[in-house]
């Protein structure tokens, strides 16, 4: 929903794009995750494809916390640095404090517009066009569903494949696709390869 500054967008598509990194570790155990220096060897076995994107951009340290409140999950929060080494005592305290008022905040501008009334709201400080390049991510997923004859996921997957492979951001593959400047085509069938 937002980012501070561009090396925080890229990490979040970095790992919407691997599929891996400490933000999805958030999404999957609704706990924190601390990586305070992603050279030590432990962040390369856990995130192999996210630690060197990461590393290529300067960031030496990634904290991930959940947005939730008792059920919902919400989302994630993720901070990163250019310098390694854990979070303080404190910084750990505000960070987590900061995570909880970010869930209230989040849970509340949902049935809110800006001018207080209900209705749908957006964040402020939200990055201009990161919603629209979620929402092409969306559509060209849903696109190549019907073009690859396949299920959701696995379109998804492929979209992440091909800009992994590329080494292209998720967002342009997406845009390419929705607009119809690229077409994926469907794996060949197993059973009509080799002349059978």
């Amino acid at each position: 929903m937002s980012v501070t500054d561009p090396v925080g967008e890229q990490l979040a598509e970095l790992q919407l794009t691997l599929g891996e990194g400490p933000c999805r570790d958030v999404l999957a155990s609704a706990a924190p995750v601390l990586a305070g220096d992603l050279g030590d060897g432990f962040a390369g076995r856990r995130w192999p494809a996210f630690t060197p994107g990461a590393s290529q951009l300067g960031v030496a340290a990634v904290f991930a916390f959940p947005l939730v409140i008792g059920a919902i999950r919400s989302g994630t929060m993720g901070l990163h640095r250019s310098s390694a080494g854990p979070l303080t005592r404190a910084q750990l305290g505000d960070s987590l404090l900061l995570a909880d008022a970010a869930s209230v905040l989040l849970l509340d501008g949902a049935s809110r517009n800006g001018d207080g009334t209900p209705g749908g709201a957006r964040l402020d400080g939200q990055a201009q066009g990161l919603a629209v390049h979620r929402a092409e991510v969306d559509q060209a997923t849903g696109m190549l569903t019907v073009q690859l004859g396949v299920t959701a996921a696995e379109a998804f997957a492929r979209l992440r494949a091909y800009a992994y492979a590329q080494d292209r951001r998720l967002a342009d593959v997406a845009g390419d696709i929705v607009a119809r400047r690229l077409r994926l085509d469907p794996d060949p069938d197993p059973a009509t390869e080799g002349g059978a």
